[in-house]
């Protein structure tokens, strides 16, 4: 039998990871350091795993609600109110999920019939795209430039909408540029989405990994707009709880009512033991997250200087925890160059087009690993850039 054959065709479309494919390379080398996976460095604050300790301890081992322990919707609905100035229910606008990416997949799932578009900033995240296809839409990429500081300005918005459009997608701070949106921006993209009658579907995950004194900017906080706009968030990247797989969704109760549908029959309910870390992780708050916080704006600051320092243009990012250098004028793509310097200096970092194609001629590298392997790696990247020279 040919299986290929009898897989789904809109499958069959989608490419693999660009970061996972690159990455095949480095498995199982103890001689490289890796900028590419963007997974904090830091090990998840005591008190969050001695609760997550204590609620194995106690047997609390069973399902809870399909939206998610109360006491943590509870507790959320207070976060996300003082955080980004929105006011959930927490009975039945909160859903918490197995990490943002089952978050975003049930987004768009209840949301999308075949053939409805759905607009996206690029370079973006690899999983927005094929997370579209797979929920029978249409992506929609709009490029953004290292000239606007890779924030999606309203014109270009504009200039992609049409008729079938239903969905803008938004991330910020962004993976991979680091970006953040102007108020300015967010309000005129609030504006349009108005104006067309638009959902938004707004990915916040590095929202508290913001280094520019400016405080976050939540697009659902704006005029009109918690009534349209899924809020995605989690614990992954500011409290280091990336294998906890823990997030969650705040919509109107509508859409989380569809949303719940899906995760009930394809999850039931997110892990009770992650759910208990996370009740700790949001009674710490910035006091957990701060420290670590403080070392990302050290190590980012530290990178852009250096790629400076040796003729590699990298603009400073406003949040996350990644550069994302203009590797251009070597005149290699972005896959030569990394692959070339995997080879030539033993430091991994992820091609650009692997983020879209308006990420070609660009590289992305994490800065959550540390200091030490940081300077070695700039080392080696500044040897490599002079022999290119």
């Amino acid at each position: 039998m040919e299986i290929t054959a009898k897989l789904a065709a809109h499958l069959q479309a989608i490419p693999r990871s660009g970061i996972r494919d690159f990455f095949e390379l480095v498995i199982g080398r103890d001689d490289v350091i890796s900028l590419g996976v963007g997974e904090p460095d830091f090990a998840t604050p005591w008190t969050i795993r001695e609760a997550a300790i204590y609620s194995l301890e106690k047997g609390e081992t069973s399902y809870t609600s399909n939206l998610g322990l109360l006491t943590l919707r509870e507790r959320i609905a207070g976060y996300v109110g003082e955080f980004f100035g929105t006011n959930y229910q927490p009975a039945s606008e909160i859903l918490v999920t197995v990490g943002v990416s089952e978050a975003l997949d049930l987004a768009l799932r209840a949301l999308i019939n075949p053939g409805d578009e759905v607009i996206y900033h690029e370079p973006c995240y690899v999983s927005y795209s094929p997370s579209i296809v797979m929920a029978h839409g249409v992506p929609v990429p709009v490029a953004t430039t290292k000239e606007d500081g890779f924030s999606l300005r309203p014109a270009a918005l504009e200039a992609a909408i049409t008729p079938r459009t239903k969905v803008v997608m938004l991330n910020f701070p962004t993976n991979p540029t680091g970006a953040v949106a102007s108020r300015e921006d967010l309000e005129g993209i609030a504006r349009l989405c108005l104006e067309h009658d638009l959902i938004v579907i707004s990915d916040e995950i590095y929202s508290e990994l913001r280094y520019d004194h400016e405080e976050h900017l939540s697009v659902a906080a704006l005029p009109g707009m918690q009534e349209r706009t899924i809020l995605l968030h989690g614990f992954s990247k500011a409290f280091a709880m990336t294998g906890f797989r823990l997030g969650y969704a705040c919509a109107p109760e509508a859409l989380i009512e569809a949303m719940m549908k899906i995760h009930q029959y394809g999850i039931l309910c997110a892990p009770i033991t992650s759910q208990a870390a996370a009740l700790e992780a949001l009674a710490g708050g910035q006091d957990l997250y701060a420290p670590m916080k403080g070392e990302y704006r050290r190590r980012r600051d530290y990178l852009v200087d250096r790629l400076n320092g040796m003729g590699v243009d990298c603009h400073l990012p406003g949040g996350a925890f990644y550069v994302f250098p203009d590797i251009r004028k070597f005149g290699l793509s972005s896959k030569e160059f990394a692959t070339g310097l995997l080879e030539a200096g033993k430091v991994a970092a992820v091609p650009g087009d692997a983020f879209g194609a308006s990420g070609e001629g660009f590289l992305r590298c994490c800065y959550a690993t540390g200091m030490d392997d940081l300077e070695t790696a700039m080392d080696a990247m500044e040897r490599y850039v002079g022999n290119l020279s």
